[in-house]
């Protein structure tokens, strides 16, 4: 009979690990936190809110 520790021991890698992983920090659909209000009210039509882009301005700085 196998024994726990047995088990164990076996499904543990020997030696170091490496992990390499290669990408984009910023990809290439990204919105700028500063410019977003503006982006956002252009796409949803709600430019002439101008009150409530404003406060969402503040939000987003």
């Amino acid at each position: 009979m196998v024994s726990v520790s047995e088990i164990r021991k076996a499904q543990r890698a020997e030696g170091p690990a490496t992990i390499l992983a290669i990408g984009t920090a910023n990809p290439p659909n990204k919105v700028d936190q500063s410019t977003y209000p503006d982006f956002y009210f252009k796409i949803t039509n709600s430019e002439h809110k101008a009150e409530l882009k404003e406060k969402f301005q503040r939000m987003c700085k």
